[in-house]
């Protein structure tokens, strides 16, 4: 079993990772504790039993204790601006100035356009576009006068432009992705001169709560599944190095691992 290195490669940086209480973002918070961050746990589910799906960040934070690394959850509803401003005031509260901030949170209604409102759509938008920007323009000026940082967006395969023979469903939440997988492009653009990085990684098929919930996985692709693990270790390679050569990626955890020829560690 792996454990907490307190002089990892993230030691001593401050992480806030959304949409941490299950699935991609738990193990990414887990794995940026492993290698000694301080991170924030942030979702809106707060203890077992309050959502359908299990999970909780009562959870994730007191794995990461448990093991020996600092977390501490935060409440947060991406889709509220306020709940936004409060998850990075008790953030340098708690720890310090943002050094890592992974924009993961998401909500999905799959549905086609000729019965989608409008109501879901610009939810969907506020949690996976705006909500995202609106966290990196609350943590970028510290980075800036810091002159370093790492921002790291979790996409999907949705976000390329699909065939016709395509299932319909998705097209909002494809919409979404390529917004947020612009906005990071011009963004590490924008900040590079600042010795800031900003990513976007894609999973694959990664069986997580919400994925068996909505029957995402089949016959047809079960043996393509992305492990989460690997998603872990490719989301921690993005977030240290040089950024002036690390950064503006668009890229997907399988890539990664090749490329870095990574070996997903064990979580905690």
């Amino acid at each position: 079993m792996s454990a907490v290195n307190p002089n990892g490669l993230l030691a001593g940086k401050v992480a806030i990772v959304t949409g941490s209480s299950r699935g991609i973002g738990e193990a990414i918070a887990i794995r940026y504790a492993m290698e000694g961050a301080k991170v924030v746990v942030s979702a809106r589910t707060e203890e077992e039993g309050q959502h359908m799906l299990p999970g909780a960040m009562s959870t994730v934070v007191h794995r990461i204790k448990q093991a020996g690394g600092e977390a501490i959850a935060v409440r947060c509803d991406m889709g509220v601006p306020e709940d936004r401003e409060n998850l990075v005031k008790q953030t340098v509260d708690a720890f310090g100035p943002v050094d890592i901030l992974v924009n993961n949170a998401a909500v999905t209604f799959l549905q086609p356009i000729s019965d989608f409102s409008d109501k879901r759509m610009r939810l969907m938008f506020e949690v996976q576009v705006f909500g995202p920007m609106h966290l990196s323009q609350m943590v970028l000026q510290s980075m800036k006068e810091r002159g370093s940082g790492w921002i790291l967006n979790i996409s999907s395969h949705a976000a390329i432009h699909p065939p016709l023979s395509a299932a319909g469903g998705g097209t909002v939440y494809g919409m979404c992705k390529a917004a947020l997988e612009r906005f990071t492009t011009g963004l590490a653009a924008e900040v590079n001169p600042d010795g800031i990085g900003v990513n976007v990684i894609s999973p694959g098929l990664v069986a997580t709560p919400g994925v068996v919930y909505h029957k995402l996985i089949n016959d047809s692709n079960r043996d393509t599944q992305t492990p989460v693990e690997h998603m872990a270790e490719a989301c921690l390679r993005l977030v240290h190095g040089d950024p002036k050569t690390l950064s503006g990626r668009i890229t997907y955890a399988s890539d990664i691992m090749k490329e870095y020829n990574l070996q997903a560690a064990e979580l905690v």
